[in-house]
């Protein structure tokens, strides 16, 4: 059978649009299904705190269930590797963090590219470090203990959780800053680490401000500094690393949504609309800041943004892990 020639051009012509016609129909339609949001650590950490209450929020604007499944394992690496093998329609997103979408790319050997196999969508909290010491330190001040570190060589102790973790890069940064040399020494977990500080078995560590303010408000630990470069709400009275001394020493512990690669804007755009509008809810921010994080400014939510903040930490960060010869075993 022979079509006229206007009438081939045309069924041609509609079928080469069938792809992108299908791609704005499933746009337009999404959510129809729940999302599965992947939280790449063990419940009840602080990623998974986060996690949790940006599902809620998410959940209520898309008018479809956001379910939060915690994937744990080897520093975030196997809950991260899933979402970059998922397909690509909206439909499984990856809570990362500084570990999973920076230092992960160097210290472990992945069979996924932490930027080229996600699309970002949106930076959703910064949560700075504390630096925490036990509540017999020598002296009581950060200038103060550093002095007595670099004079007492090795006979101070750090906890950190595990290699390549936050507080094992900043042990490693602070030693190479100051020229103070202490002992790191490898926790499982932030709860045995800090219950170690608090009993004077190890001298300090790196932790977040949720863990550690409980403690430092009853006299339990010190608190020395915090990584951020201003004071926080949730603890005004402690001072930055900077203001107590050791100028230039920052650190934030991100969290932002991912998706696969090669989702489409459409969806990108509303899953991003979605999570900036919880995280900005004054209810929702009051929540978070609560636990120690903060909320960035919309502008700095967008995808192209968080594109472009994960490779200038990259930039930042992979140097000085390899300089350092960090590798996971």
């Amino acid at each position: 059978m022979r079509f006229p020639r206007r009438k081939f051009l045309h069924l041609a012509a509609g079928a080469a649009a069938l792809p992108a016609v299908s791609w704005i129909a499933r746009a337009q339609t999404y959510p129809s299904r729940p999302i599965t949001m992947i939280v790449p650590f063990a419940p009840g950490g602080l990623t998974d705190v986060l996690g949790r209450v940006l599902a809620a929020g998410m959940q209520t604007l898309l008018v479809q269930s956001v379910v939060v499944e915690n994937v744990g394992g080897a520093s975030g690496s196997i809950g991260t590797g899933r979402v970059a093998r998922a397909a690509p329609d909206g439909y499984t997103v990856v809570l990362g963090i500084w570990n999973t979408h920076v230092a992960n790319g160097v210290t472990y050997t992945l069979d996924y590219d932490i930027v080229k196999d996600f699309a970002p969508i949106a930076l959703c909290a910064e949560a700075p470090l504390v630096l925490a010491a036990k509540k017999t330190l020598p002296t009581p001040d950060l200038q103060g203990y550093i002095a007595w570190l670099k004079a007492n060589p090795n006979k101070a102790s750090m906890g950190t959780v595990g290699v390549g973790s936050p507080p094992h890069l900043l042990g490693i940064l602070m030693q190479k800053q100051t020229g103070a040399r202490f002992t790191l020494v490898p926790y499982r977990g932030g709860g045995p680490l800090v219950q170690d500080v608090v009993a004077g078995q190890i001298d300090m560590t790196f932790i977040n401000t949720a863990s550690a303010l409980p403690f430092v408000r009853d006299g339990s630990i010190k608190a020395l500094g915090l990584t951020s470069l201003k004071r926080i709400a949730a603890a005004p009275e402690i001072p930055t690393m900077d203001e107590a001394g050791l100028r230039g020493f920052s650190f934030s512990l991100w969290a932002a949504l991912f998706a696969p690669h090669d989702n489409p804007k459409d969806i990108i755009d509303k899953l991003n609309t979605a999570a900036v509008n919880t995280l900005h809810d004054p209810n929702v921010r009051q929540k978070l800041e609560a636990q120690g994080f903060e909320i960035p400014p919309r502008e700095q939510q967008t995808p192209e943004a968080l594109g472009a903040y994960q490779k200038a930490e990259i930039e930042k960060w992979w140097p000085i892990i390899q300089a350092a010869g960090i590798k996971a075993e």
